[in-house]
């Protein structure tokens, strides 16, 4: 339990303090148990809520009577009274959301990122739907906190750069945040996309399951966001999590990095559709149209038919195709074999799978894993390594974004845990 201060310059903390015990206590605390909940003087709290009242963050909401003495008045959050945008920078699609003071999403907007995409439109595009989030959910700017922005690493948190993306093809030395800030006049926080997923599932999930945990993020590429004793693991740039090149296949292909067997490569969607293609997986009568749809005129792939490959290669294995079911088999060895390494270094006994390109083949991969896991020579760790999806889905990482904006005003850690470069 985060206790509080009764020091008048840290007023700021108190108040983050109270606002966190009212949104997870769910039906709401009065002034008596908040003061004895956080260690502050019935002064400092009656202080606190008064202010938040008066700006509309909480509301009254009765009385309760749990024994003798006069009834107690109730404060419940005012979930709607502020909200946060969350943006996913995915270099196969962009992801918008709006959330409540609680988390819940009361807004989305998503569509293909154009290939290529230079950032000066990237900007623009993001800018825009942003705008038409906030109008098509009637938001008055004033209410919103700020905007969360996940994007693939590396990334100069610091100075809110990214510093050439393997996936974003001239986006070396992109200053991100500022131009954001810039072109929207809102607070923006900068994170590592594998990150940001990691954060929502700290934000919105509670419970020991949450402790220490270890996000499998499945898009254009993939990357793992870690939580150790439930706070964001982050390294010493903030870049934790690039698992692309952890090696997990002896035999495997070669790497642009110059090793064989990457992880990176062997999972990588587009690369799985293009090899099934190549490979006469789709060529069936049975699937043809779908097949037509994934290959198109041959040119090279774009995620919205990486999106329909990787569906088409579920459901042929769904159907008992061996090809297709090899394929999968494949993925989820492999990445058996990464989080083996992960959770037996950092001791993690839960992992969380989610990401834009996870959906399709969520149900095979994860009846797998937990036997691939658990049956792995390599595995040293003497508890159950438990495998579950996100309980955001696809939109986890946008959701993750503007959490983090969210925690700027929540968080009662002195450091602030999550967020980690503002404006």
């Amino acid at each position: 339990m985060q206790r509080g201060t009764n020091l008048p310059a840290l007023g700021g903390y108190n108040q983050a303090v109270i606002l966190d015990l009212i949104r997870r206590s769910g039906s709401g605390l009065s002034r008596v148990e908040l003061a004895g909940e956080t260690g502050l003087s019935g002064q400092t709290v009656s202080n606190v809520t008064k202010r938040l009242l008066e700006d509309g963050i909480i509301h009254e909401s009765g009385k309760s009577s749990t024994g003798p003495g006069k009834p107690r008045t109730i404060l419940q959050l005012e979930s709607r009274a502020r909200v946060a945008i969350g943006v996913h920078l995915d270099p196969s699609v962009i992801t918008y959301v709006l959330v409540d003071l609680e988390g819940a999403v009361i807004g989305h907007r998503r569509s293909l990122t154009p290939s290529p995409i230079d950032p000066v439109s990237a900007i623009a595009t993001v800018v825009a739907a942003i705008d038409a989030l906030t109008a098509e959910a009637g938001i008055d700017r004033e209410r919103v906190l700020g905007v969360g922005i996940a994007a693939p690493g590396p990334i100069d948190a610091d100075r809110g750069i990214l510093i050439a993306p393997p996936l974003l093809v001239g986006w070396d030395r992109v200053s991100l945040r500022d131009a954001l800030i810039e072109a929207t006049g809102l607070p923006v926080v900068l994170e590592k996309d594998v990150t940001a997923a990691a954060v929502a599932e700290l934000w919105l999930q509670s419970g020991p399951s949450r402790d220490n945990f270890a996000f499998l993020y499945y898009g254009t590429g993939i990357g793992i966001g870690l939580a150790l004793e439930h706070e964001v693991l982050r390294g010493a740039s903030r870049n934790a999590g690039d698992a692309g090149h952890i090696m997990v296949a002896d035999d495997g292909p070669l790497c642009e990095c110059g090793l064989h067997g990457c992880l990176g490569n062997l999972v990588q969607p587009k690369a799985l559709v293009t090899d099934a293609i190549a490979s006469g997986l789709f060529d069936g009568p049975e699937v043809a149209d779908e097949a037509a749809a994934v290959i198109g005129d041959g040119s090279e792939l774009d995620a919205a038919r990486v999106l329909l490959g990787m569906e088409l290669i579920a459901a042929l294995a769904s159907r008992g195709d061996p090809r297709a079911g090899a394929v999968l088999h494949g993925v989820a060895s492999h990445i058996a074999r990464a989080l083996v390494t992960i959770v037996n270094l950092l001791d993690i006994d839960h992992v969380v799978f989610g990401g834009p390109f996870w959906s399709p083949i969520a149900a095979v991969v994860l009846a797998e894993m937990p036997e691939l896991i658990a049956k792995h020579p390599a595995l040293v760790q003497p508890h159950p390594v438990v495998v579950t999806d996100s309980a955001s889905g696809d939109d986890v990482t946008a959701i993750g974004a503007a959490c983090l904006v969210l925690d700027h005003t929540f968080s009662p850690r002195p450091a602030a845990l999550l967020i980690s470069a503002t404006r």
